[in-house]
């Protein structure tokens, strides 16, 4: 059972009287400004510290892509999970950079994984060796489908106990634009066809396949839009279904969580109809270049802080807006006051 709780609406007064006063122009940070005033409605303290981060990453297998709607195979999925550990990936790259620990997590990889690397290690946390073909059967089973949801909870939870202040989100799995498209085209209640995109990159005969796959899915399993979990079980992914989790999680244990691309953002979504408010707990990274990447931060109410065009995915976005993060920290923390400069403070003033 998720414990919910609300933003401290007295911490977010506080900070925002703190940028009200530091010795700059009023919202000069713009949606950076508006993040850390949430940051501390989500820790309850107007004292914001993010200097311990972590990038959590739900590796899974999809059986959908027996159905050709990747250039590549399964076995990708396992080769960049084993990088993942060995720190030799494009998000490893980048969240050494931005100060963050790598916590790549084995929810679903069809593989065994033996030979994984030690500078990240691999939580081994496999609920099945990838999910059925959604194509001719349902991906999962509710218990499966939420075992992998704790597997997303259970993450966060040793986070706080590691002190961890703010988590970003990413995922493996190759064939998961399918599954996120699928389960997004239910709960957006959008055709396949306005939520698809070409994923890693697709011939216009595979982007056709991908949504015929897709439609054929949604006609054979009818998820129920009003039950989150019975979309995720019957076009879903375990990587979704635990990144689900860690949404969910950020709420519960008050940890601030970085919406990715739009596989995370789809997960992110699944959190908010399953736990109304959710949401509130969140902060988005940037707009994927998916054709319903946008379309899932609306739904949310969030507002990205990147618009770079990226669709990597493994939680590059996130993790790329980590130091915006912690740069908005530290303004926020330790500039000085107009007071303290003996300067006239900016004034607020109301437009027609």
């Amino acid at each position: 059972m998720i414990i919910m709780r609300e933003l401290d609406k007295k911490a977010m007064e506080a900070a925002s009287y703190r940028w009200n006063h530091i010795a700059k122009p009023l919202h000069g940070l713009g949606v950076l400004e508006d993040d850390i005033i949430r940051i501390a409605g989500m820790t309850g303290s107007p004292d914001i510290c993010l200097d311990r981060k972590a990038m959590v990453i739900m590796c899974a297998d999809n059986g959908v892509v027996e159905e050709g709607v990747s250039q590549t195979g399964r076995e990708v999925t396992a080769a960049v999970t084993r990088n993942f550990t060995k720190g030799n990936a494009s998000v490893c790259i980048m969240a050494e950079r931005a100060g963050a620990q790598v916590v790549p997590v084995d929810v679903g990889v069809a593989d065994s994984l033996e030979d994984c690397g030690r500078k990240y290690p691999l939580r081994s946390c496999k609920i099945m060796a990838g999910t059925r073909n959604l194509a001719r059967e349902e991906a999962m089973t509710e218990a499966e489908a939420r075992a992998a949801i704790q597997v997303g909870i259970d993450q966060v939870r040793q986070l706080k106990e590691q002190d961890c202040r703010i988590i970003a989100t990413g995922e493996m799995g190759i064939g998961n634009t399918t599954t996120s498209s699928a389960v997004a085209a239910v709960l957006l209640g959008k055709r396949a066809e306005e939520v698809t995109g070409r994923g890693a990159g697709l011939s216009d005969e595979a982007l056709e396949r991908k949504i015929q796959v897709i439609e054929k899915a949604i006609s054979l399993h009818r998820p129920d839009w009003k039950d989150p979990v019975d979309v995720l079980k019957k076009v879903g992914g375990l990587d979704i279904a635990g990144l689900t989790g860690v949404f969910l999680g950020g709420v519960q244990y008050g940890i601030p969580v970085v919406v990715d691309g739009f596989i995370s953002g789809v997960a992110a979504l699944t959190a908010e109809r399953l736990c109304p408010g959710c949401a509130d707990f969140m902060l988005a990274s940037h707009v994927s270049a998916e054709p319903a990447g946008e379309m899932v931060l609306n739904a949310l109410g969030l507002t990205p802080v990147i618009r770079a065009g990226m669709c990597l995915g493994e939680g590059t976005g996130a993790v790329a807006a980590l130091p915006l993060f912690q740069m908005a920290a530290d303004v926020y923390s330790r500039m000085s006051t107009f007071q303290e400069n003996s300067l006239e403070e900016y004034q607020e003033f109301s437009h027609a």
